[in-house]
């Protein structure tokens, strides 16, 4: 049996129907988060159901049509990623995932994900890998948002669960358009110090957060406010897009971008990065992103992308934002 290292303290491996009752524990622990879109909790209610669920998954990965590995954190399974489906012949497979509230925000689904889709595309040779998920399900279209994936689109009322039909979003990754990025094991920090794995996390949560504030697809409100969070309070914003940069504090630009966001003239907006790369030096930190966007802006649909630069500062209260510029293509 396999173990990849999802950091200092977390794994991923294999989950087989001898984990039937670690798996029905965490599944106990995990049922407020993962029931409301996906039948995980309804499916394993007992020992025996919870077995029937992963020996379905062994018998599948038998003949090579899914399977289905957990991360254990800190020696407790937290969640799992899975090939819903997983078909050679044709060069497509599906990539899900869960997690229970105790492994959140710490980047082991995304990194378990990108382990996947490696294997999926330099191993097995696949041609596409995709990403379903159900229109609201927002932490599930992050994830495949941080993997780079592209939105192809909603499959209107195709999935009834618990009575309601719900929209489907499918997003997708080719194997021309992935791009691996291993990341390089780090070890234990010195005795007081906080590890560069730690500090990454800490910044890549600070970016998501960032990106994610924006977000009003579904009929959902952006949350503006959270950028004052994010930022120190003398945070300074650049929009590098014409002949001169655009200097704003966090007012001049939070402002504008909250009244277009709610009034109707920009809807079903996002936002997120394809690709990144941070150099953290002592209590300061750097990070380049390209980033890609969607949306419908006064009834016309659009998509974009873009670049940012994003300096960090270590604060008594944690890492924050201290400027940030963009430009878009």
């Amino acid at each position: 049996m396999f173990t990849l290292p999802l950091g200092e303290t977390a794994q991923l491996r294999p989950l087989e129907p001898w984990h039937a009752q670690e798996f029905l524990t965490h599944i106990d622990r995990a049922r407020p988060y993962v029931d409301p879109w996906i039948p995980w909790a309804t499916f394993s209610t007992d020992l025996a159901s919870a077995t029937a669920v992963l020996q379905r998954y062994a018998d599948k990965q038998a003949v090579d049509t899914a399977r289905i590995y957990g991360i254990w954190l800190d020696g407790t399974l937290v969640g799992g990623v899975m090939f819903t489906r997983f078909d050679s012949a044709s060069g497509v497979c599906e990539v899900g995932c869960w997690l229970e509230a105790a492994g959140e925000g710490r980047g082991l689904v995304t990194r378990a994900c990108r382990a996947l889709i490696d294997w999926a595309f330099a191993e097995r040779g696949m041609s596409r890998v995709e990403w379903w998920a159900a229109a609201g399900n927002t932490r599930s279209i992050d994830v495949a948002r941080r993997l780079g994936m592209t939105r192809d689109g909603v499959l209107r009322k195709h999935t009834e669960y618990r009575g309601v039909r719900r929209d489907i979003e499918v997003w997708s990754v080719l194997a021309e358009e992935w791009s691996p990025v291993g990341e390089t094991p780090v070890g234990e920090a010195p005795a007081g110090e906080v590890s560069v794995s730690d500090v990454k996390a800490e910044l890549d949560r600070l970016m998501h957060a960032f990106l994610g504030a924006f977000t009003n697809t579904g009929g959902g409100r952006p949350n503006l406010d959270v950028i004052r969070e994010v930022f120190i309070p003398q945070g300074t914003i650049i929009a590098n897009i014409g002949d001169e940069p655009l200097v704003h504090d966090l007012d001049s630009f939070i402002e504008p971008r909250e009244k277009m966001l709610t009034d109707g003239t920009l809807t079903e907006f996002s936002e997120w990065e394809v690709a990144e790369r941070t150099e953290v030096f002592g209590s300061i930190a750097h990070r380049f992103s390209e980033y890609r966007k969607s949306g419908i802006r006064d009834g016309e649909r659009f998509e974009g992308f873009g670049r940012k630069t994003t300096q960090f500062v270590r604060t008594a209260t944690g890492w924050r934002m201290s400027s940030l510029a963009w430009e878009d293509e």
